[in-house]
């Protein structure tokens, strides 16, 4: 059986042993199977943050938010520990926790948050503080999503240059290197009105 399923002989032992032994039969075992996955324990809500019931806050208000925004982010296309971390960090009043207090707070690995944190600062999305006892603490940056907006910008100028270079080895005559060359120019354009915007804005918004 191992070899025709292509599974590993102590799998199959299990699965026998686990559904009746001797006397397995398939429909049995799939019955089993579905009622003990509905006897599964669901995943614990992480412990109410001390701060949370600050100012009158109702915690469970502030959960069920955090949920919506992480799934949101996730949507987006940011990873799902990302998001959940993001989510934690615009919760929270000072704006920062250490990697600690996302372990606890997630109730996730060190390895796990080290990861995501390692992503995120990557697309400049968190900025990471070395403290006292080398303690280093995460937080979302001064001006609500600037440097995370201009990295997209930089990001779609160099998908613009790539086009012009497209266009270059393509020929700018051909049906191909012409469409290339627009393509180029938009993503230039729009790279350059993202920047000049945003940095418009962040004077505006938070007077710097």
């Amino acid at each position: 059986m191992a070899n025709r399923l292509n599974r590993s002989k102590s799998t199959i032992t299990r699965e026998v042993a686990r559904n009746g032994g001797a006397g397995y039969r398939a429909d049995h075992a799939h019955q089993m199977t579905r009622i003990r996955a509905r006897r599964r324990k669901p995943i614990p809500l992480p412990a109410t943050p001390a701060n949370f019931v600050a100012y009158g806050r109702d915690p469970k208000a502030v959960f069920a938010f955090e949920r919506r925004l992480g799934e949101l982010l996730i949507g987006m296309g940011c990873p799902r520990m990302v998001a959940k971390i993001l989510s934690c960090l615009f919760t929270a009043d000072s704006g920062k926790l250490t990697s600690a207090e996302l372990v606890q707070r997630l109730r996730v690995s060190p390895a796990a948050v080290s990861t995501a944190v390692g992503w995120a600062e990557g697309q400049e999305l968190l900025v990471r503080e070395h403290g006292a006892r080398r303690k280093q603490r995460y937080s979302l940056e001064k001006y609500g999503g600037h440097r995370a907006v201009l990295a997209s910008a930089r990001a779609t100028l160099l998908l613009a240059a790539i086009h012009r270079e497209g266009a270059e080895i393509l020929g700018p005559t051909t049906p191909a290197g012409a469409r290339m060359d627009k393509a180029g120019t938009y993503l230039q354009l729009v790279s350059q009105d993202l920047a000049d915007s945003a940095e418009r804005r962040m004077r505006e918004v938070f007077g710097d």
